[in-house]
């Protein structure tokens, strides 16, 4: 009977979208299992072979999960607002909801295609309204929270409010911005509503500052990090520059301390959390005041090394730091706005990157040294960070190798307490430090001595302060784009108000145009009806505002990560319209068990999504602080590029080894124009490539032969594989098994099309095993066969190495075959085992074999040791050390039965030939030699 896969996947997807196999229920008496595979953004180039990789992981175990009688939540989604579909609607000038529509259909087809347990009745879109509303509802709960240091959470701001009116807040210790002034219960009381409102926003967890950011002219909005790739835009490889806007913030730096101590209590990879770890950047040390001689602004630096105070030589502002316009002197007015306006020019990522630049400018101000009160050089450089802590440093040649060679290049002259040591010297560093140790009152101190007395010292004079401090910064959640989530906020005199629940969702307006306005406001800015009626609680026409009962709406939208911080919670209970999840369904499923997805999210959505869970835990609306408790990184498919190599300055291209030498620029080509042999489709090039249609091809042996490297996957380098192609040639199921084969979940490996032909003959072996089953007993060699396969298979299950899995298959399915085993006892559990690997075959060989249900939930095969057990022992008979046969024994015969049955043997006498051996040697289980 032939293998028509075709025909099988077919019926069995329809099988179980019909009969809604994989539906999830929120209360069951089963134990809860919840895998989670990271929702995709759908572009419209749709999948390529390496985006199913985890996917195809994930539905392993959650099919895994469910023979072992798990209710299993396996869902799926989009996330479905983004600059690539706006991009797309600027260009063309169609809506970006239709051409997400149409991408999320294509991806659909896709997904259904590979045959993956998906509940897609809890199927989520981020730009759904009925899905947003609920991310601005969050918006609103962090906009009317604040965070208690005394109970190390966040609060309802009317909290905050009662103890202003009852006491001010000299007694609060809460997270607020660095410059809140401090007011009494009569100061608040007195203040306007507008300056209780400007006060309450250095309170809240999101707020609106004036924020350095990622700013892209031709792209009109603001950009994350890593949206930035070498100082220009990923998407269309615009330039980006650094530019204070108004943002709205999230206050996620109040979160930093629990953020780093939660990475201890779940099971994520350690690469990973030392991101995260490196990222949050804990260190403590001292904040240190120094004037500004001639000026009355302070410059606050954090060092971790308060006892080098004595070897300041200079001080380092970053270029954008709000002090640098209103200290730097006149005559040097122009070489530092020359060198800020060039910096803004370059991302923060490169400027870290960047160790060996030595750049800056003299401000030609002076602070004064706390102690000593000597003048001190005030420069700026792009090596210093406004981000980062507080944007300035106090340089230590000595202690430092970049302010070293910042001094040195610069000829920034070194104090005294420095005369007399090398320091050209590789230990300059530790010479130094002593020499600085054994300064003014840090005389004959021990390095933690010296440093508690430094801190002592700086607040005794009210210059100083022992701190801890974090690399994180709080998070802009503005973007000036179309496509995203409005702010459900509207403004009076200038101040944001949140619209009520009950009016949410606040949906998207109509525009003409997706690019900025003439003025330079965000895409919304072009929207004719986007007022807000505070008493008919509704959206109305622009021309209606009269700011006193209508009033101007957010014109930003909301960051991607936005609608992927909580999506993971809203599957628990997506079609609730009354609360973003019922108290039931979050309480039942609590976290996600397994989440599978890619590193390149470690400090984005990984942590921008740990932050929003803390804080509804905080709130008592999710039941756990960490949503996952165990997260597997899945590697990359690369893809074998292909390379013709033009000569640069002729129109003649040349075969791969008739370019050596020559003169070569190499040139990717499609590799659906180039067969297993490597060679290429010269005429199919010529038609993809018009400008090369009249070059001459010079060939080897009369073809042409490209060359192959290995690269990531992608529609630019033209090596992208279609997974539809692979399943209507192969079927889902050799695609499934083929990426688990290539190699360990967690790396990365090249994806090589010729090799699928090797799982795709054994699933043929595999069906030939089912064509002939009948009610047989099973030999104890198919017993053996079958329980060592459940052994492997699920301890590799369960340790995520399904490439071993697939392995273990073949060895079971080539035993079988060789002992002819018909038997169903046998056949019925294999199909199980195959089943979260390759569950259309499957499902078809259960209903072959008489099964009416599905087998999906059919329970996993149980190992039993005893058929592992070997009942016999083939022993080597030796000699003198020379072996002459062997005979089988049963395995549990001691040294004497083992030595009463060799010398019993007619072939022992045989070779004795009527001597008495001298000695006989047994080693039980292994050998029988016999001397003399």
């Amino acid at each position: 009977m032939h293998y028509d896969f075709q025909r099988i996947e077919k019926k069995w997807q329809d099988y179980w979208a019909k009969n809604q196999t994989f539906k999830a229920e929120n209360n069951s008496e089963k134990p809860k299992y919840y895998v989670l595979s990271m929702f995709p953004y759908p572009s419209g180039a749709g999948l390529h072979v390496g985006h199913p990789l985890g996917y195809i992981a994930g539905d392993i175990y959650a099919r895994y999960k469910r023979h072992k009688g798990f209710n299993v939540l396996h869902p799926m989604g989009y996330d479905s607002f983004g600059l690539p579909a706006e991009q797309y609607a600027i260009q063309t000038g169609q809506h970006p909801a239709i051409t997400t529509e149409a991408n999320i259909k294509r991806y659909r087809e896709q997904l259904d295609q590979i045959g993956f347990s998906f509940d897609w009745s809890r199927e989520v879109r981020t730009s759904n309204p009925d899905y947003y509303k609920w991310t601005q509802w969050v918006f609103i709960q962090l906009y009317n929270s604040w965070y208690n240091k005394d109970t190390n959470k966040a609060e309802s701001i009317t909290s905050l409010v009662g103890s202003f009116e009852l006491e001010g807040n000299t007694k609060i210790n809460g997270v607020c911005d660095d410059d809140t002034p401090s007011f009494s219960a009569n100061d608040w009381n007195a203040f306007s509503d507008k300056e209780r409102q400007e006060i309450l926003l250095k309170y809240r967890l999101t707020y609106l500052a004036d924020a350095e950011v990622n700013w892209c002219p031709a792209l009109g909005t603001v950009l994350a990090n890593d949206e930035i790739v070498n100082g220009v835009s990923e998407r269309g490889g615009h330039p980006v520059i650094r530019k204070k806007m108004t943002q709205w913030m999230m206050r996620i730096t109040a979160y930093a301390q629990r953020l780093l101590e939660g990475l201890n209590t779940i099971d994520w990879p350690q690469p990973l959390k030392d991101s995260q770890t490196n990222w949050i950047g804990r260190s403590e040390g001292a904040s240190v005041i120094f004037g500004v001689k001639d000026h009355d602004e302070k410059i606050e630096v954090f060092t971790t090394r308060p006892d080098t105070i004595f070897g300041v030589s200079f001080m380092t502002l970053a270029p954008e730091h709000p002090l640098v316009e209103k200290i730097t002197t006149s005559e040097m007015k122009a070489e530092v706005n020359a060198y800020v306006e060039a910096t803004s020019k370059r991302s923060e990522r490169d400027r870290m990157a960047d160790v060996k630049t030595i750049s800056g400018v003299f401000t030609g101000a002076y602070a004064e040294h706390p102690f000593t009160k000597a003048p001190v050089p005030i420069w700026i450089g792009d090596y210093v960070l406004a981000s980062y802590g507080t944007g300035a440093v106090m340089a230590v040649p000595c202690g430092d190798q970049r302010d070293y060679d910042f001094a040195k290049h610069y000829e920034i002259d070194i104090p005294n307490i420095f005369e007399g040591i090398d320091i050209s010297e590789e230990a300059f560093a530790d010479k130094a430090n002593t020499v600085i140790a054994n300064s003014d009152f840090l005389n004959g101190l021990s390095y933690k001595d010296a440093v508690r007395k430094a801190i002592d010292e700086l607040e005794k004079i009210g210059q100083g302060q022992g701190k801890i401090n974090y690399r994180l910064r709080d998070a802009v959640f503005s973007r000036q784009r179309y496509w995203g989530e409005p702010f459900p906020v509207y403004y009076v005199d200038g101040m944001p108000q949140m619209i009520d629940l009950e009016h949410l969702p606040l949906q998207l307006p109509e525009v003409e145009k997706y690019l900025p306005t003439e003025t330079g406001e965000p895409p919304l800015g072009n929207a004719t009806n986007w007022a807000w009626d505070s008493k008919g609680n509704k959206v109305v026409s622009n021309d209606l505002i009269d700011n006193e009962q209508i009033f101007p709406l957010e014109l930003n939208t909301m960051p991607g990560w936005a609608g992927s911080s909580q999506y993971f919670n809203r599957y628990m209970d997506p079609h609730n319209d009354k609360a973003i999840y019922a108290e039931g369904a979050i309480n039942y499923w609590e976290d996600v068990d397994l989440y599978i997805g890619g590193s390149e999210h470690a400090t984005g959505h990984l942590l921008y999504s740990r932050f929003w869970q803390q804080f509804l835990f905080d709130m008592g609306i999710a039941p756990k602080p960490e949503y996952a408790k165990k997260l597997i990184n899945q590697g990359m498919i690369t893809g074998t590029s292909a390379f013709v190599y033009k000569d640069i300055e002729e129109n003649i291209v040349y075969s791969k080894s008739l370019a050596v030498n020559k003169n070569i620029n190499p040139i990717h080509a499609d590799v659906s124009l180039v067969n297993a042999s490597d060679e290429l489709d010269i005429n199919g090039f010529k038609k993809w490539r018009p400008d090369l249609a009249e070059a001459e091809f010079i060939l080897e042996d009369g073809k042409y032969i490209v060359g192959r490297e290995i690269e990531k996957m992608s529609k630019s380098k033209y090596n992208v594989v279609n997974p539809d192609n692979i399943c209507e040639e192969y079927g889902a199921d050799s695609l499934r098994l083929y990426e688990m084969f290539l190699g360990p979940l967690e790396q990365s490996k090249p994806w090589n099309t010729a090799g699928i032909t090797g799982v795709h003959g054994f699933l043929k072996k595999l069906w030939k095993l089912y064509v002939t089953i009948d009610d047989s007993q099973p030999s104890p060699d198919n017993l053996k066969t079958l329980h060592k396969t459940i052994k492997k298979v699920e301890e590799d299950i369960e340790n995520f190495s399904f490439n071993t899995s697939v392995s273990t298959f073949m060895i079971c399915v080539n035993e079988l075959t060789a002992q002819k085993c018909k038997s169903k006892s046998i056949m019925e559990p294999l199909a199980i085992l195959v089943s979260p690997y390759a569950p259309h075959i499957a499902e078809e060989l259960w209903e072959k074999i008489g099964n009416v249900a599905s087998i999906a939930n059919a329970p996993f095969p149980k190992f039993d040791a005893k058929y592992l057990v070997e009942s016999s022992k083939e022993y080597p008979i030796s000699f003198n050390g020379k072996m002459r046969f062997k005979i089988e024994l049963p395995a549990d015969l001691d040294k004497g039965g083992i030595e009463e049955a060799v010398m019993a043997h007619e072939l022992t006498a045989k070779y004795l030939e009527g001597r008495i051996p001298k000695k006989v040697i047994v080693v039980p289980g292994k050998i029988v030699n016999i001397v003399g």
